[in-house]
């Protein structure tokens, strides 16, 4: 049984090192990517406060074979299951292969809204072998909730999965 249990007190840079060091744990001998998202989901929804939506979407393709991201595990309420590469948030990261980091995400252009709620976003890719395999994404209700530390630590954490997912 794994019981990851983050002080509440931490500052970020402290958390995102134990979330870092609890993925790696957890990820470290196992082959089956879906599993590894779907326990670095729960690992992100447990270490990081104030979110309504925590998981990844992985690199797939549409019926044509274009490539675009499709839902992978996660924690939070149902989520839109394709994202066109290019398009809102977890799209443009993907198309780029460059975090991005939304204060309002209301007044990001072309946002793709799963759940109204959602105020704030970082979405970062995970890159392998110089192709975007996935991306992390964490939106919250709170506005301007997510800031350059959390974007450090989230690519940290996307480098250890980089191989695992």
């Amino acid at each position: 049984m794994y019981d990851f249990q983050p002080d509440p007190a931490l500052g970020k840079a402290e958390l995102y090192r134990q979330l870092c060091d609890a993925a790696d744990a957890l990820t470290r001998d196992e082959v089956d990517g879906v599993a590894n998202m779907a326990n670095v989901a729960a690992l992100i929804w447990e270490f990081v406060p104030e979110l309504n939506w925590a998981g990844f979407y992985r690199m797939g393709a549409n019926a044509n074979g274009a490539k675009e991201l499709v839902l992978g595990p996660f924690v939070g309420r149902p989520a839109c299951i394709r994202i066109p590469l290019g398009k809102g948030v977890c799209g443009t990261a993907a198309s780029e292969g460059a975090t991005q980091l939304v204060e309002d995400v209301h007044a990001f252009p072309g946002h793709i809204a799963c759940d109204a709620a959602s105020r704030s976003e970082v979405v970062v890719p995970v890159m392998r072998a110089g192709e975007v395999a996935a991306v992390i994404d964490l939106d919250s209700p709170e506005a301007a909730r997510f800031d350059a530390e959390d974007a450090a630590g989230l690519e940290k954490l996307a480098q250890i999965l980089a191989e695992r997912i």
